[in-house]
Formats: C-alpha cells, sequence, structure tokens
C-alpha cells in the first residue's frame, strides 16, 4: 500500500477492524510517519449489466452510488442512508445468482428502495430512468405515490412540515394568555 502522502511504497498496520463487508486498517507510512486508513473487502465474481442497446458492461458500484446521489442530493436524509441503499441493491444484485444483469433490474430495484426512502429522491431518479417525455407523465408518477401514500402512511422525515397543523391565530391567541 503506498502512502497517499509521500508515496513511499511500504506502511505498517497499527489498527484493525471489522466493518460491514470487509476490514478497516489503520496504517502509518514507514517513510514520513503519516497515518491513513484503508478499506478492504471482498470482490465477488464480476457482473456484467445488459445495456438498453445489448452492450454489456461490468456493474459499477460507483456509477450506481453517483446516481443514487444525484437523486437524494440536498435531502434531509440520515448520514450513510444513501451508502447502505447501495450495499442492499448490490447485495440483491449478488444474490440473484446471475452473471449477466438488465439495467432494467437494477433501475427498478433502485426505485423500489429510494421510494421507500424519500418521494422526492425517487421522483428525480424516475425523471431520468424512466425518460419522461412531457409533464403528463410526470404527473402520472406523482399522482401513483400520493395514492400509495393514502394506502400505507410513511414514517415522516426529518424535514419540518410546509405548513403548521393548526391555523396562525389560534396559535396566537394561546400566546397572549
Amino acid at each position: 500500500m503506498n502512502c497517499p502522502y509521500c508515496d513511499y511504497h511500504d506502511s505498517r498496520v497499527i489498527d484493525s477492524r471489522d466493518v460491514n463487508d470487509g476490514v478497516r486498517r489503520r496504517r502509518q507510512c514507514l517513510s514520513c510517519k503519516a497515518r491513513f486508513t484503508t478499506y478492504e473487502r471482498l470482490q465477488p465474481a464480476s457482473l456484467f449489466v445488459i445495456k438498453k442497446d445489448k452492450r454489456r458492461e461490468e456493474l459499477s458500484r460507483e456509477k450506481l452510488l453517483s446516481g443514487v446521489r444525484k437523486a437524494c442530493e440536498k435531502r434531509p436524509l440520515p448520514m450513510g442512508a444513501v451508502d447502505k441503499l447501495v450495499d442492499d441493491i448490490e447485495a440483491g444484485l449478488y444474490h440473484l445468482g446471475k452473471a449477466e444483469i438488465p439495467s432494467a433490474t437494477i433501475g427498478d430495484m433502485v426505485m423500489e428502495r429510494l421510494k421507500k426512502l424519500d418521494y422526492i429522491a425517487y421522483i428525480r431518479f424516475a425523471s431520468v430512468y424512466r425518460d419522461f417525455t412531457d409533464i403528463t407523465a410526470l404527473k402520472k408518477a406523482i399522482d401513483s405515490l400520493i395514492t400509495d401514500e393514502d394506502e400505507e402512511p410513511k414514517e415522516p422525515t426529518q424535514q419540518l412540515p410546509l405548513l403548521p397543523d393548526e391555523p396562525a391565530e389560534v396559535a396566537r391567541g394561546r400566546r397572549r394568555r
């Protein structure tokens, strides 16, 4: 492992800990004595994604993570929620036991999980993934969320409500007394 500070070729391990899907190691460079962290994880057999135009491309966790992060950008989500979502999708893909997976399967898995996590991130991702051509298609997707919400209540997020629960006059009247 080369030092990220001085590019020296050798370092010693100070501490090792098991993390979710691998090992976290704290290292110290033998040349400049700087400390840095490395993460090691088992790389399973390669999965290939079958694109819409029938090309095959190796599954890229970074590409998947980038797309989900763009959809979740500036949303009030807990730390690590996006990484966990991508970990779940990746594990689900490997669990399928197939060497080649259609990109539509991956997109559907992302949308299913984003719908449970955050509606705005879901609509953002869907607008790119489903390639909405007009406002009517987008409205149908939003309407389907509203009907789903009526059937099954969603856990409230950390976001403040847009409108207060009670009228302002009632709230002000209580304060004066």
